[in-house]
């Protein structure tokens, strides 16, 4: 997976996707089940807060291709609902590399 972060909207975006992707994973698959079953809520704070901010910079780089008329609209709700569903986003990611 190459990435030209610096003149690429859409690398950009692919990576804010796989990070979004990777820390809801997290969130649900490790600090979720750490908060009720060993009670440790603080996971859940600091792990949903990164999460949060990933989720931002996603939407700020939806927001930014969508400006730019690197994606179209339906393309940009495609990537936001898969922003919502688990692995997801590793299988959007082939086809957002498509779109380079």
């Amino acid at each position: 997976m190459s990435l030209d972060l610096r003149s690429s909207n859409i690398d950009r975006l692919r990576l804010s996707s796989l990070l979004d992707g990777v820390s809801y994973l997290v969130l649900l698959g490790i600090a979720m089940p750490l908060k009720y079953m060993a009670d440790m809520p603080m996971t859940v704070r600091i792990v949903g807060s990164l999460h949060g901010l990933f989720f931002l910079g996603l939407c700020l780089f939806l927001l930014v291709a969508l400006v730019r008329k690197q994606l179209s609209f339906g393309w940009c709700v495609i990537v936001f609902v898969c922003a919502l569903i688990p692995f997801a986003p590793f299988f959007l990611d082939r086809k957002l590399r498509e779109k380079k």
